[in-house]
């Protein structure tokens, strides 16, 4: 036998697969994601081409999506300013404290909720239940007169306080601490752990991706809430990024490319969290069997 006839058998047979042609199914739904793509990325595209534009261009009348003169002034004349850094930073302060006490506060609440039994619970979880149904905005009037009674107003705890009862937080974890199977919380009871420790270290870690989700949750509301610090907040330099933007604009007049950068510079934190933690969202979603409701 040959080299060459050698090599020929030895040599690997490589496999070339066909591509299947779609069906009309897969083409009419992809043609129905493109289009629910293109009608949630429209306003974002329409707002990143207005900030690009001059005041005059992005006040006319009839408007038109591409500017007639490339410029980024509206974003230039915001840096200027020098208040939206602080306002940023403001909003990130207040964000991760609700997120972190909201986590601490919700989980606890659940797992209270979940696993052990004493006297006025049914009572205590028809009070969270009811505040499901409550609207914060009705909540406002109350709230803001208890802020200033504890001297509150125009501070951080002001802002960061009330936003960390969150009625649906505790029932979502509250349904995730249900389905967790007693065997193992009853398995470390026996090698000698107590309730706490069952907690921080048996059920916390199995709850990383409901935490995640309320986590996430938590942060992008406190981050769009603008009516409570609006209310509680007359400091502009303690203002947060959706208020903060109101506020100089209804001073100043509505300038639409100032407007449109601030918003993109408002919603890009929020761009951020969903495009690298959107598997903790879908996968907290699921866990917490709330997926079909």
């Amino acid at each position: 036998m040959t080299t060459a006839e050698t090599t020929a058998r030895t040599a690997p047979t490589v496999v070339t697969k066909t591509r299947r042609p779609w069906t009309p199914s897969q083409i009419v739904l992809t043609l129905l994601g493109a289009a629910a793509s293109a009608l949630f990325v429209a306003p974002i595209a329409a707002a990143l081409f207005t900030s690009l534009k001059s005041e005059a261009e992005a006040a006319e009348i009839p408007p038109h999506w591409l500017p007639k003169v490339w410029t980024a002034q509206a974003w230039k004349a915001l840096w200027r300013t020098g208040t939206i850094t602080d306002w940023f930073v403001n909003s990130l302060v207040v964000s991760v404290c609700v997120t972190a006490v909201v986590l601490l506060v919700s989980a606890l609440a659940g797992y209270g909720f979940a696993r052990t039994e004493f006297r006025g619970k049914s009572v205590l979880m028809g009070v969270v239940m009811a505040g499901l149904m409550i609207s914060p905005a009705v909540l406002g009037v109350p709230l803001f007169t208890t802020v200033q009674q504890m001297g509150m107003v125009d501070t951080y705890w002001g802002m960061i306080l009330p936003q960390c009862a969150p009625a649906a937080m505790v029932y979502i974890l509250y349904k995730f601490f249900q389905g967790v199977p007693r065997e193992l919380e009853e398995a470390a009871f026996i090698d000698g752990a107590g309730r706490w420790r069952v907690f921080f270290t048996v059920v916390l870690p199995l709850s990383r991706s409901s935490l995640a989700a309320v986590g996430i949750f938590t942060f992008i509301a406190s981050w769009n809430n603008f009516l409570w610090p609006y209310m509680v907040t007359n400091n502009p330099d303690l203002m947060t990024m959706p208020n903060g933007i109101a506020t100089v604009m209804n001073s100043y007049g509505i300038q639409w490319a100032q407007l449109m950068a601030g918003g993109l510079m408002a919603g890009l934190p929020l761009i951020v969290v969903f495009v690298f933690f959107q598997r903790q969202i879908v996968a907290g979603v699921a866990h917490t069997g709330l997926a079909g409701q």
